[in-house]
């Protein structure tokens, strides 16, 4: 199977610039329900699922892979390759905004530039650097996922979006969740949470736009101010009010149009 078919990727609209939509850990393309019909008059957009989402085939899912970021940059690659857009603006949430910075160090032709959304290149706290939690902490999270994925999941998804389970938002993110196999569930979690991808960002010279809520259970509002410090090319940050770490389907009134701005406002201008 071609990787487009893989990865369900779908191209929306028309314009002269492409505007690639990757979504983060425990989502799929649905993510972008609410951003999607105001990019497609004056975009060519292109949505897709990384592997390992509910919506793809769990027998594609190949464990030594993905187990590091490289798996999933990979990927990217080849679906952009495949697609034949030789530029992009690549907005990635959460892993994916990681997923982004790593195929731009390979393919750094491919990226026009990166909008990232809850962006963190680490988890865990060092003597030098807060990244929100202590292994500890993750190795329960591990097990949490490893004995009842469906409890976990449950009490995951109004940590991560920031609300009760009676908001849509919540419930949506604990539907795809949930559509995840709970093994790759686990693996993918892992990749994320125990990366170090601080040594690459000085190789990223693609211009960034660092977005992130000002309140958010995963990544810390410091962790964007770190990004723009060691990015390797110009980059540029916004704290939003927003709470939780998927403000683009929790708070879309908010988000959508500061991400219209980025999309089209450029740091070089």
């Amino acid at each position: 199977m071609g990787v487009v078919e893989a990865h369900n990727v779908k191209i929306l609209g028309s314009g002269d610039q492409t505007v690639v939509l990757a979504h983060g850990f425990g989502t799929d393309q649905s993510v972008w329900k609410h951003l999607v019909p105001h990019l497609v008059e004056d975009y060519k957009v292109v949505v897709y699922d990384n592997m390992g989402a509910g919506t793809t085939n769990p027998e594609y899912f190949d464990f030594d892979r993905y187990a590091t970021i490289d798996g999933f940059a990979y990927d990217v690659i080849g679906i952009l390759e495949e697609i034949g857009i030789s530029s992009c603006i690549f907005v990635g949430h959460s892993m994916s905004a990681m997923i982004g910075a790593v195929a731009s160090v390979a393919r750094p032709d491919l990226f026009y530039k990166i909008i990232m959304i809850s962006a963190s290149p680490r988890y865990v706290n060092t003597v030098d650097y807060f990244g929100g939690f202590e292994h500890e902490e993750l190795e329960q999270l591990f097990e949490a996922i490893q004995s009842n994925f469906k409890a976990w999941c449950s009490g995951f998804a109004p940590l991560a979006v920031g609300g009760d389970m009676e908001s849509v938002a919540v419930q949506e993110f604990s539907r795809t969740l949930f559509n995840m196999r709970p093994d790759i569930a686990m693996s993918v979690a892992q990749t994320i949470f125990l990366s170090d991808l601080r040594p690459l960002l000085c190789h990223v010279v693609v211009p960034c736009h660092i977005i992130q809520s000002k309140k958010d259970l995963a990544v810390p509002v410091v962790v964007s101010e770190y990004l723009h410090q060691n990015l390797g090319g110009k980059s540029i940050v916004e704290i939003m009010s927003t709470d939780g770490h998927l403000p683009q389907l929790s708070s879309p009134d908010v988000v959508v149009p500061v991400l219209l701005r980025h999309v089209r406002f450029d740091i070089a201008a």
